[in-house]
């Protein structure tokens, strides 16, 4: 028997809406990647959610031609928790952005990551908050002139990959708006992993934050500014594919390959599902110009996932209960018969 092969386009996941967002904003770079990574998964279309918060990005699941839930402030990483335990089968993906998961909903973001819920976490950055007008946001520059910091911002910004190792995830990688090949590589790669996927994406709001990105993702010189991640692979980056990182003591090093000795085999290997988080937690904290900016899949490791804990906690307590049906219940305890 042949089993039926799902083959679905990224135009079929597109919504009849029409795109509100600003002519140029990353943000559609980021949903056509997620369209066409869905299309790619052979998942059947029913069985996709996305859910959002508030914010530009959340506007993301009008666009979609899938199931989905448009929540309030913050408070997407509940809805997806409860849609995905409740319906484990589902493809769940949580669509949001610096404002909307790191401040109002910042509680639940870490718990969710910490319960390791099967589920998607696609993070827009660009560092402002874009839908009510460049306020400065979590992941603003220190010192950064905004709406609501005239004189520039005194507040220390997040990093959301550091924030997402803290929280002990499992799962941790950054792409880029101008880069859909590498998204749609990740957003697989994202829902292929058992566990709470945390992915950042470096996105460009073209109005109140314009060119925030661009000193990393400029095309000029983004094979000096990024390091590209595989799994198995050595960390080179450069144009000429002449530099890479080593371990210098406990910190990493940007060396260049044939000075000072330094050979191919000097350079660190990416291994992405090393338990111990020190060295993705050092790989994520890489910032221009010192160090390249790392992308790609930085952390993967398996783990029990918490949808997993509660049905095998369901299933024990089913098979233990004395308890089998409703008249079990209202006849267990202490009764009275009233006469």
């Amino acid at each position: 028997m042949t089993e039926n092969i799902i083959k679905y386009t990224a135009k079929d996941f597109k919504s009849d809406q029409e795109i509100r967002w600003c002519a140029g904003c990353g943000d559609t770079a980021i949903l056509n990647a997620v369209q066409k990574a869905m299309a790619e998964l052979g998942i059947p279309k029913e069985k996709f959610a996305v859910i959002s918060g508030i914010g530009c990005s959340s506007r993301f699941p009008y666009y979609m031609d899938t199931y989905g839930f448009h929540g309030i402030h913050g408070r997407a990483g509940a809805i997806a928790t409860g849609t995905k335990v409740s319906n484990p089968e589902l493809s769940v993906w949580q669509i949001t952005g610096d404002g909307d998961a790191l401040a109002i909903g910042g509680n639940h973001f870490i718990h969710e990551i910490r319960r390791n819920v099967d589920l998607n976490i696609i993070l827009f950055n660009n560092e402002i908050y874009g839908l009510t007008k460049g306020q400065f946001s979590p992941t603003t520059n220190f010192g950064q002139v905004t709406k609501t910091s005239p004189y520039g911002t005194v507040e220390h910004p997040f990093n959301p990959g550091e924030l997402a190792i803290g929280a002990k995830g499992k799962f941790f990688a950054r792409g880029a708006d101008n880069n859909i090949k590498l998204c749609v590589d990740i957003f697989k790669k994202a829902n292929n992993h058992k566990g709470t996927s945390v992915v950042e994406i470096l996105q460009n709001c073209i109005i109140f934050n314009n060119g925030t990105h661009d000193a990393v993702l400029g095309k000029a010189n983004r094979e000096e500014t990024q390091l590209l991640l595989t799994h198995g692979k050595p960390m080179i980056f450069g144009k000429e594919k002449d530099k890479g990182l080593i371990l210098d003591g406990y910190k990493l090093k940007v060396v260049k390959i044939g000075e000072n000795g330094v050979t191919k085999d000097d350079i660190l290997v990416h291994d992405a599902h090393d338990i111990d988080p020190t060295l993705h937690m050092a790989l994520i904290n890489m910032k221009h110009p010192e160090f390249p900016v790392a992308f790609g899949i930085i952390r993967s490791v398996e783990s029990e996932t918490y949808e997993d804990e509660v049905s095998k906690q369901v299933a024990h307590v089913k098979k233990t209960s004395k308890i089998k049906c409703m008249d079990d219940l209202l006849m267990s305890g202490s009764t009275w018969e009233v006469k």
